[in-house]
């Protein structure tokens, strides 16, 4: 194998913006960010997520971002500071690296994900099951 998953991160950390969990949730409460939720469906149905966050399946974050693409979601072409995050960091920062490389603007994750989220005790809603 050329390239592990491991020099990915570690290239991708070197290159984007991280925040912790004390500093998303500043930004959050003064309304500055959108959070975009990259876990999938079924992380959000058994763990919930941060109050108002926006849920991008990982999968599909290239396609909803690009507006080329007949899948661009409006929320990608809005004005936000747009900060992600998945269970650990590890896919927030790949999504990050490559939101950036995209051009969107300005774009940060949340260090240690929704774990160190919940572990700082900071409000969580829960989300239920589409039928």
């Amino acid at each position: 194998m050329k390239v592990g998953f491991r020099q990915l991160l570690e290239d991708a950390n070197a290159r984007i913006e991280t925040l912790g969990a004390e500093d998303v949730r500043a930004l959050r409460e003064r309304g500055e960010v959108l959070l975009v939720d990259l876990r999938d469906r079924r992380e959000l149905e058994r763990d919930g997520r941060i109050p108002g966050a926006f849920h991008c399946p990982r999968g599909m974050l290239e396609f909803w971002i690009d507006p080329e693409s007949p899948y661009h979601k409006p929320v990608f072409a809005d004005p936000h500071r747009f900060v992600f995050y998945c269970a650990s960091g590890w896919r927030s920062a790949l999504a990050t690296r490559t939101a950036q490389d995209m051009g969107l603007q300005p774009v940060a994750h949340l260090a240690g994900g929704f774990t160190a989220w919940r572990d700082a005790g900071f409000p969580i809603e829960p989300v239920t099951a589409k039928t």
